[in-house]
């Protein structure tokens, strides 16, 4: 089992930038494939950014040059660093925690996101 705590959400201005952070339980974390999704209202949940353990990332098309993500497994954590902030970006923001092979899939409780002026 891994839960999956985020933070750093809140309220920013568009072109301004946040730092989202993913604590993670467990000694493995670093096996699995972590990533960020997002949810708008009346919108489905979608990929923003996932990066492998073995530190390859890919990215959402609208996030692409933006958005960056990392992972720090001595800490059991996973970041993303949202930069040129829009008002599209407004949504919770989801962390995921990903083990194919062995069916695990872990979601924490998400951060909101809100850009506005």
């Amino acid at each position: 089992q891994v839960q999956l705590v985020e933070s750093g959400g809140g309220l920013v201005q568009p072109g301004g930038s946040l730092r989202l952070s993913c604590a993670a339980s467990g000694s493995i974390f670093r096996f699995y494939t972590m990533g960020w999704y997002r949810q708008a209202p009346g919108k489905q949940r979608e990929l923003v950014a996932v990066i492998t353990s073995g530190d390859i990332t890919n990215y959402a098309d609208s996030v692409k040059g933006r958005f960056t993500i990392s992972r720090d497994n001595a800490n059991n954590k996973v970041y993303l660093q949202m930069n040129s902030l829009k008002p599209e970006d407004t949504a919770v923001y989801y962390c995921n925690a990903l083990w194919a092979l062995l069916g695990h899939n872990y979601w924490g409780q998400g951060t909101q996101v809100t850009v506005s002026s």
